[in-house]
């Protein structure tokens, strides 16, 4: 991984007032099931992995993805996969080694943006639109770093 996107022990860590706040992600799961969210992530990474923020991201590609794909799993009113396999989220803190940037939120989802545009998974317009939302709101939670 390249060490740009590394947190320095003196960086001046960003804190939000609040929460992630706003939107909440579509319960979809029942209506797609695991294989197209598992697709949907797959697709999204690949995307990540050509981006100018690929640093951040594990090469070990197929585990990136599993370990991502169960999070959205559960998000979107599946199994709650990444609990059991991992223990409860704590995005920001599983997060706080990487410097996230408003820049590279923007990247990140961008990328996960054309993901929808290219497929919608089985979703609704309706249900991609309050995705899109959610993760507009979440994403911008995870910045911990000032540009």
């Amino acid at each position: 991984m390249d060490k740009t996107f590394f947190r320095a022990a003196d960086d001046d860590l960003f804190v939000p007032k609040q929460g992630p706040q706003g939107a909440s992600p579509p319960l979809v799961f029942d209506k797609i099931g695991e294989d197209a969210i598992r697709m949907m992530i797959r697709d999204f990474y690949s995307r990540l992995l050509v981006s100018s923020i690929s640093g951040m991201f594990k090469r070990d590609f197929d585990v990136a993805v599993d370990r991502s794909a169960s999070f959205f799993i559960g998000l979107l009113g599946g199994p709650p996969l990444f609990h059991q396999k991992f223990g409860h989220p704590r995005m920001r803190a599983r997060h706080l080694p990487f410097r996230i940037t408003a820049e590279f939120r923007q990247v990140w989802l961008d990328c996960f943006h054309q993901t929808l545009d290219e497929n919608q998974y089985g979703m609704s317009d309706q249900e991609v639109s309050e995705l899109r939302a959610f993760l507009q709101s979440f994403s911008s939670w995870m910045v911990n770093t000032r540009d």
